[in-house]
Order: structure tokens, then C-alpha cells, then sequence
């Protein structure tokens, strides 16, 4: 999510900080949580980001090839299972980093262990009537390069909501540009259907044509 130069579309985690504001602006109350919101980056490539200096976010940062002391050389893959709320997140983000992992399974599977990071208790400050600001949360801030959804030959935006509702996920915020497409994947359940999963454990082409790339994610 961050330390994106402009050739890469830039500090991605902008974009979550202008969803976040104006999720407080047409709040009621125009509050945000007491505590601030907890967040895992994955990919981490610097401290120094939107997110980070905005003062909204508790954020821990991991990346495969840590290149900061403030940044925990780790495989999200590898991050052990939380088992207390107090170590889940409230919200995920996996900014250019989907798109790395090699197999189309491996990206399901990258998908679906982030469920098991994100906590679903109130946020302190919702005050049992939820501001709309923490409808937002938990969630997945998931930015991808744009062709891996646009030009798919086996991956459109319907394709794509097909998948993360099979995961518990609804689309609460996107935006789509020339590089980069960047969704907000509020998690709403962990219920997951096995004939779903059947339907995503193969390719399923929904583009044909020969510029098409073959950016596809599936379940085991």
C-alpha cells in the first residue's frame, strides 16, 4: 500500500484515507472511533505513507524483504492465526501484492486466510448505534493492477464480486484508473458455500480474445 512511486500509480493508501474521510463527513455525528482502527499492511516497501501519517491507524507493517526496522520481515502466509480479537485488524490491505503471488489457487488462498485476521467485535466509539464510519470495517483494501481485472481473460469486476462474496465480502467502495483498480472489500460473514467452492476451483473463461491476459484467482 505504500512506497509506490508514480510509474505504480503512486501512494495507493491515499485513496483509503479519502474513503475513510469521506465516510466521517456523512457520518451523523461526524466522529470517528475513540481507538484508532487497527491495520495489517502486507507489502510494506516504507513507513512513510498516507496511512501511516495520518494519525487514524495503528498500522503493522510486514513485507517478504523488509527493507526498514519499522517493517517485520514476514510471509503473510506464514503470520500466525490470531486466536485473540486483541490481535486481529480492522482492516487488511494487500495493495499490489495479489498480483505477485505466482498461482491462481495460491491467490485464493491468500484471499481467504485474510478473513481469519479481521475482528468483527464493535469498535470503541460506535456507541451501539455504528457512526457509518465503521461500516467500512473489517475490511480488505485490495488494489490491483487494472488489466488484471479489465483485460482478464478469466477475471471480470463480476467475476471478481462472485469470489469475494464466496469468502464473505461485499464491495463497499472502488475506483478504477488508467494503472490501477483499488476496492474496499467490507467482510460481513465467514460462512463459505462448498458449491461455491467447487465452482471457483477451475478456470472459467468470461473474455475471450487473444490480448486477453490469463490473471485468474481460484479455491482449492
Amino acid at each position: 500500500m505504500c512506497g509506490q512511486d508514480s510509474q505504480r500509480g503512486g501512494d495507493s493508501s491515499r485513496v483509503l484515507i479519502d474513503w475513510f474521510r469521506e465516510a466521517i463527513r456523512s457520518s451523523p455525528n461526524k466522529k470517528v472511533p475513540n481507538k484508532k482502527l487497527r491495520l495489517l499492511e502486507v507489502g510494506a516497501l516504507s513507513p512513510d505513507n498516507a496511512c501511516s501519517r495520518s494519525n487514524l491507524f495503528d498500522v503493522t507493517r510486514i513485507d517478504l524483504n523488509s527493507r526498514d526496522p519499522s517493517i517485520e520481515a514476514q510471509d503473510f502466509m506464514d503470520r500466525p492465526i490470531p486466536t485473540a480479537d486483541e490481535e486481529r485488524f480492522d482492516i487488511i490491505s494487500l495493495s499490489l501484492v495479489l498480483n505477485y503471488v505466482s498461482l491462481p489457487a495460491a491467490r485464493g488462498e491468500m484471499l481467504e486466510r485474510t478473513t481469519e485476521f479481521l475482528r468483527h467485535t464493535p469498535l470503541e466509539g460506535e456507541g451501539g448505534q455504528g457512526t457509518r464510519v465503521t461500516e467500512l470495517f473489517p475490511s480488505l483494501f485490495l488494489v490491483l493492477p487494472a488489466p488484471c481485472v479489465t483485460n482478464s481473460r478469466y477475471l471480470d469486476e463480476k467475476r471478481l464480486e462472485e469470489l469475494m462474496g464466496n469468502l464473505g465480502y461485499r464491495l463497499a467502495r472502488r475506483k478504477l484508473s488508467a494503472k490501477l483498480i483499488y476496492q474496499l472489500w467490507h467482510h460481513v460473514c465467514k460462512a463459505r458455500s462448498s458449491g461455491q467452492q467447487r465452482e471457483f476451483s477451475r478456470k472459467e473463461e468470461v473474455n475471450s480474445g487473444r490480448t486477453r491476459n490469463n490473471f485468474a484467482i481460484m479455491f482449492r
